[in-house]
This record gives structure tokens, sequence and C-alpha cells, in this order.
């Protein structure tokens, strides 16, 4: 429980952090009114001609008698639509960070330089490398949404079941989901694979879903999840940084020894712990280390 209320925190602290540095906020605004756009489209068109496309994959109603054909008709094209909107809600997230991954990268290493007196952590990649790891990780996380979504949907035709319990595991399914999306983003900088991250994120459930699942259920409210985005990844990177065991700005004396811990030696910089009196906790990877040990 302690874990769940602290991930609260962390979305809550994302969203103060951003309002006061409005210039930030602004900018980051923009690629979840694009993504915002595209769905709203796709979910019109859906609705307009869903009936349709329904119809065309179900040629053996078209003999069915009144008033069975329009209620069977009718459901399958109420689920699609369903479908389609638990589908954005998974996705929105992976999409907007996607397309905007320029604007969220500055606004993830603004944070970190407002909690450690001036050091962010950088990848030491070009921008094209840095767009290809986070296209490559945001399929793999659709894919694995995707699954969800339809296990999912086909729990949900359970009796009862479907109706209660399985909407509460959805949402704690989305909440982990946009964790992930949202703390790849800081992680990335620091040269985390996936698999690293999934293991930190799965060590700490709690904080994972304290964290987004409120956010899951926020998304759902047209236009919110768009100006929510820039303090999620926000909060998300205040949240690396304490799984990281990096000193917080409100701890002097720790990011004092967070700014020594920045030259160790190239070999402490692949996830190995600091040398014993370095900073209890703090470990770094990735490849801006190696770049400052040189």
């Amino acid at each position: 429980m302690r874990d769940l209320g602290a991930g609260f925190g962390y979305l809550m602290k994302g969203q103060r952090w951003v309002a006061q540095h409005g210039k930030q906020y602004g900018w980051s605004l923009l690629p979840g009114l694009i993504t915002l756009v595209l769905y709203a489209a796709a979910l019109v068109c859906l609705g307009v001609w869903g009936g349709d496309f329904v119809s065309w994959t179900t040629p053996f109603a078209d003999d069915w008698t009144s008033p069975w054909q329009g209620l069977f008709r009718g459901f399958l094209t109420a689920v699609l639509f369903a479908l389609a909107l638990l589908l954005a809600v998974l996705t929105f997230t992976a999409v907007t960070l996607l397309i905007g991954q320029p604007f969220y990268e500055s606004l993830s290493e603004e944070v970190d330089r407002t909690e450690s007196g001036g050091h962010a952590p950088e990848s030491g990649l070009p921008l094209w490398r840095e767009l290809w790891i986070s296209t490559r990780d945001s399929l793999r996380l659709l894919v694995r949404a995707a699954l969800w979504a339809i296990l999912l949907f086909a729990l949900g035709f359970i009796p009862f079941v479907g109706q209660t319990v399985v909407p509460v595991i959805g949402f704690f399914v989305t909440g982990y989901f946009l964790t992930e999306e949202l703390t790849s983003v800081a992680w990335q900088r620091r040269g985390r694979e996936v698999r690293e991250r999934l293991a930190l994120l799965r060590s700490r459930k709690g904080l994972a879903w304290g964290f987004g699942t409120p956010l899951a259920l926020a998304f759902l409210v047209p236009f919110v999840a768009v100006f929510l985005m820039p303090g999620a990844v926000a909060g998300a990177t205040l949240m690396v940084r304490e799984l990281e065991g990096e000193p917080q700005a409100q701890d002097p004396a720790r990011a004092q020894a967070q700014g020594s811990n920045a030259q160790w030696p190239a070999a402490y910089g692949q996830g190995h712990p600091a040398p014993h009196g370095q900073g209890q906790g703090a470990q770094w990877s990735g490849p801006h280390d190696q770049g400052q040990a040189n």
C-alpha cells in the first residue's frame, strides 16, 4: 500500500513540476494534441463506417429475419467500437511518446537537471538512433498491449466476472503499461535495456500501479490525456531517479555525492554498484557515464 501511495505521489509531483515550468509545459502539449486529432479521426471513421464493416464481415447473417439481424450486427458494432476505445487508451501514450520524442526528451532532461543541480544523463547516441530504439521499444509494447486487450476483451464475456472483476484488472494492466511507456523516456537516456526496465518495475509493482492506474482512469476523459502527458513524463522521470537510487533536489548532501559519482571509471557505468562510500544504492548505466569517465 505504501508503494501505491508513493506512485500516486510521483504523478502529482510531476504535475506540480510542469506547473512551475510553463515554457516546457507549453511545448510538450503539441505531441498529445497531434495524437488526439489522429485518434479522434480514426474513431469517427469507425463510428461512421463501422456498421458497414460489420455487415461486410458477416455475410452469413444477410438472410436473418428482423430483429435478429439488426441486434446481432448492432452488438458486434458496439463491441468493435469498445475494443477500439480500449486499444486507444492502451496505445495513446506509446504513440504520443513516439511522435513527441524530442519534446519529451527535452522535458525529461530538464527535470533531471533541476533535481541533480545541473546534471542530466545523456545516451550519447545520435537522434536517428534514439528514434529507432524508441520506435522498436514502442512496437514491442504495443504488441503486448494488444494481446492483453484481446485477452481482457474475451474475458469480458464471462457472466458477472466480466462485468466486475475484469474491468478492474484492465485498469491495473493499463496503468502498468502506461508506467512502462512513460518511464522509457528517462531510462533510454540512461542506457537501460527493456529487460532491465521491466525487472525494476516488477520489483516495485505497487509503485507502477499507483502511478499509472489513476492516469489510466483520467485518460478516459476526452482531452485530459493531452494536458496530463507533460506532467506524467516529469513524474515518471522523478520515479526513475528513485528506482536508480539517484539523489533528489531536496537533499543537497546526496546531490553533491551525485556530482562526484558521475566521474566514476567506465567499469562502473554498466549497471554496477558504486564503490563503497560513493552514494549508497546509487547505480549508473549507459553510454553517458562512459563518455564522462573518458
